[in-house]
Parts: C-alpha cells; structure tokens; sequence
C-alpha cells in the first residue's frame, strides 16, 4: 500500500498542485476577467474555473457545498485507505492502481477546499457536440480510477488465479505489503 501511495499517489497529487497553482498564479479571477491559452485550436484550451460543486459543476452555487463535499471525499479518503489495509479491498494491481489514483484525486481536491474554498479546473475540451465542462489532474485520475475499478472486479487476485488453476506454493503465502 505505501508503495502505491508513495509511488503513484504522492506524485500526482504534487503534479496536480503545481499545475493548479501556475494557473493560480497566472490566471486572474475569474470575476475579474477571462484568459485562455489556446493549446489546440478549436479543441483544447487551458483557462481558470471555481468549482465549489462536484464532477462537472453540479451543486456548484449551493452556500454550503464546498465544506460539504469536503467532508463527503474526506470520509471517502478514509474508507478507502481503512478497506485497502484492514480488508484488502483492492487484492489485484489494477486495483491497486485505480485506488492510488482515487487516492491522488481526492487529496488534490481536498487541498483546494481547504485552501481556497474552490476547486480549481483549467482543462477545457471543444468536443465540437458539446463544450466538456473543465476539468484538472485530480479530476482526471478519479476518473481513470473509475475506468480501472470497472476492470479490476473482473480480475482475479493472484492468490485466487493460483487456487483456480491448482498452483500450489511451498512457501506461506507472505500478506501483500503494497
């Protein structure tokens, strides 16, 4: 688990920090003007968003829903890291991943609450049909842990593959430090 959280966790989260705070730093409020930087051309812009809601801005002018959400994800955080050691709730690699992604988003958000009473986005995607709503890296590791969750309850846990296929090892079986 610390080998997840160290290796994967905490390097997203510090990339998804720099990255809001450049924007932070370089972008003015959004009450007091608008700036893009267009990265691709009719599909891709960087700009500066405040998102006190959840994915995709829902609840966003709710008085009280930044604390709230805050909460909500911090007691999410703890769950998820209680049933990943206490449980082994995430017995394959990919479900090891999807967690330490999960992990990294909700920390990154989380900060943002705490720090500026916002989530700061600043991805923002033309996809012709429809403008994505903006996004940042905590956003997107959740939702590539979402992606891998999916995938990872159709695996197996090696300790299970090996009991279906009749492997056997002479050796205790050794509890996954990860």
């Amino acid at each position: 688990m610390i080998r997840y959280l160290l290796g994967l966790s905490l390097p997203l989260y510090i990339a998804d920090q720099i990255t809001k705070w450049l924007i932070v730093l370089n972008f003015p409020l959004p009450t007091e003007g608008f700036r893009s930087i267009t990265v691709i051309e009719g599909f891709f812009e960087i700009v500066r968003v405040h998102n006190k809601g959840i994915a995709f801005g829902k609840f966003n002018s709710g008085e009280y829903a930044n604390p709230i959400f805050a909460c909500v994800a911090g007691t999410a955080l703890v769950l998820i890291l209680y049933f990943w050691k206490k449980m082994d709730a995430f017995p394959t690699k990919v479900g090891k991943v999807a967690a330490s992604l999960i992990v990294a988003g909700i920390l990154g958000n989380v900060t943002d609450r705490l720090v500026h009473g916002y989530v700061v986005d600043f991805l923002q995607f033309d996809l012709k049909f429809m403008m994505w709503p903006s996004f940042n890296v905590a956003d997107a590791c959740i939702c590539v842990a979402a992606g891998l969750m999916f995938v990872s309850v159709f695996q197996q846990s090696s300790d299970a593959a090996d009991s279906a296929t009749g492997k056997e090892t002479t050796e205790s079986p050794a509890k996954d430090s990860d």
